[in-house]
């Protein structure tokens, strides 16, 4: 449960290169950067040749590359990845380079080619495999930039990269197309029997694998697909992504513009954040809720002002998990339900009294917290969501890995679950409460906490509560007396004992006065 912030030391600056003296540079002369590797005694090169020549290149190279980092769509870092690496892998789709030659991933290459099939018939036939591959290479070099060094992967992936975007952009912008038609229209017969993948354990998985942050491809290249194939009367890609994936209606028709998005993903990260809260510091327009970024009050002011000493000292210890909470006098309750749309599929008219998933606060002894349902998938989504926060440079407030960082506070075992679900806070789908508890703890390893942590002050009133000093005896004697419901009848009847023993020690000494 503990995290802890990694910062590297800057050590001194030690040039890589040998100086040149001014003068010794002649006008109009160009210096060789080469890298010069030490002769042995004997005269020969310890590392060889070719290495020094493989070294003079890959800096050439990088030299003629832009100084800015364009990766957008990423392979997940090992310290997130570890506890659970099988969360960011696909389990029957490949999409984009990072998973192309994973040999379990080859059943749904004949669908792909389906979809691309059934993509050029669309708007009469004007396109061919050609024309199609040709628009693609005018996206190759902007799409390459999106992906970690790519080239360390498979060369391979790379000679062909057109067509793997071609190919893979087909299948994911006909299946949110097939998928958004069946909805819109999903009493018609034919429409079903027309689906090129008709079971639904099928696309459940496919769902899945779309969400993966490894598994993108650049939305640029979705975009510009989509348009050579739209038909009059369509709606926009952003519209059957929303469709497709249950998202929220409003902040896709308020983002409008395309071009702000990354990736499926990204679409799907900022939807699922945006929802406004019920609660009476709702942002009243959506230009509001971009800044608080999650549909609830963006407590960044509160946070960037200076802590006092005994505030600094109280947000560093770390908070009671909900047991010890409770021991010491704090109540649980929700605060609405929080679906997770990708996952619960509830759309707009059924989300009653739905409030945001980070609207988590803690008053006078009483901890709020909004109802959210734990189903198979929960844990590879958020951690997918955790791993584009915490790896994506333009993301500066981490919401999705502040609340799995809170939680992880807040559970420490199955009793910790099993008061939360009580409380109406926590819906178990997947088993035991060991799992979900499990789950939580494993989310939270590699997670950094940034100094702008979202719940300090909740954290902190949390700690300040339990160290009231009537609020830490009522909680050693829950702990210590009451931990059970025979440790409590073995207490009271003790207490009962000790009174009536007083009570005869008293009587006896009256009689003597008497």
């Amino acid at each position: 449960m503990a995290h802890s912030i990694e910062m590297a030391l800057i050590e001194d600056q030690i040039p890589l290169f040998p100086q040149t003296k001014k003068d010794e540079i002649e006008e109009g002369s160009e210096v060789d950067y080469s890298i010069d590797i030490e002769e042995t005694n004997n005269g020969e090169d310890p590392l060889g040749s070719q290495t020094k020549k493989s070294l003079n290149e890959r800096i050439k190279n990088l030299n003629k590359s832009s100084n800015k980092i364009f990766t957008t769509i990423f392979k997940v870092t090992v310290g997130l990845s570890e506890s659970n690496p099988d969360a960011y892998k696909p389990k029957l789709l490949s999409i984009g380079p990072y998973h192309k030659h994973d040999s379990k991933l080859g059943s749904m290459e004949k669908y792909k080619l389906c979809y691309l099939q059934r993509f050029l018939k669309r708007k009469g036939g004007i396109h061919d495999v050609e024309s199609c591959i040709s628009e693609m290479d005018k996206l190759k070099d902007d799409a390459l930039k999106c992906y970690d060094d790519i080239g360390g992967i498979d060369m391979s992936i790379v000679v062909n990269f057109s067509e793997m975007l071609l190919l893979d952009g087909c299948f994911v912008v006909e299946y949110i197309r097939e998928h958004c038609e069946f909805i819109l229209d999903c009493e018609s017969i034919s429409i079903e029997e027309d689906r090129i993948i008709k079971r639904r354990c099928i696309r459940n998985q496919l769902n899945r694998d779309l969400l993966l942050i490894e598994n993108q491809l650049p939305f640029f290249v979705l975009t510009k697909l989509y348009e050579m194939s739209k038909e009059e009367g369509e709606e926009t890609l952003l519209e059957m992504v929303k469709w497709t994936f249950s998202l929220d209606k409003s902040s896709i028709e308020t983002e409008g513009n395309e071009k702000n998005f990354k990736h499926l993903f990204h679409v799907v990260h900022m939807c699922m954040s945006c929802r406004p809260s019920k609660s009476k510091n709702r942002p009243s327009n959506m230009a509001d809720c971009r800044r608080s970024l999650f549909g609830i009050q963006s407590k960044i002011v509160r946070r960037r002002r200076r802590r006092n000493r005994d505030e600094y000292m109280m947000w560093h210890k770390v908070m009671p998990n909900a047991t010890e909470l409770s021991e010491a006098g704090v109540s649980f309750a929700n605060v609405g339900n929080i679906f997770m749309r990708s996952l619960d599929k509830v759309y707009d008219d059924d989300l009653g009294d739905s409030t945001s998933l980070f609207d988590i606060k803690f008053d006078n002894g009483l901890m709020t917290i909004p109802c959210f349902r734990v189903v198979d998938d929960t844990e590879t989504l958020m951690r997918n969501l955790i791993a584009y926060e915490q790896q994506s440079s333009d993301v500066c407030l981490k919401y999705f890995s502040d609340f799995v960082v809170f939680m992880d506070y807040l559970i420490d075992s199955d009793k910790d679950v099993s008061l939360l679900r009580m409380n109406g806070i926590i819906v178990n789908k997947i088993g035991e409460d060991n799992e979900v508890a499990s789950v939580f703890n494993k989310m939270g390893k590699g997670v950094v906490v940034s100094d702008d942590f979202y719940y300090e002050e909740e954290c902190r009133k949390a700690v300040k509560h339990c160290e009231q000093s009537w609020n830490r005896m009522k909680a050693n004697l829950r702990h210590n007396y009451f931990n059970s419901p025979w440790a409590g009848i073995s207490t009271v009847a003790a207490i009962i004992l000790l009174l009536l023993t007083a009570t005869q020690t008293v009587l006896a000494f009256i009689s003597v006065f008497k």
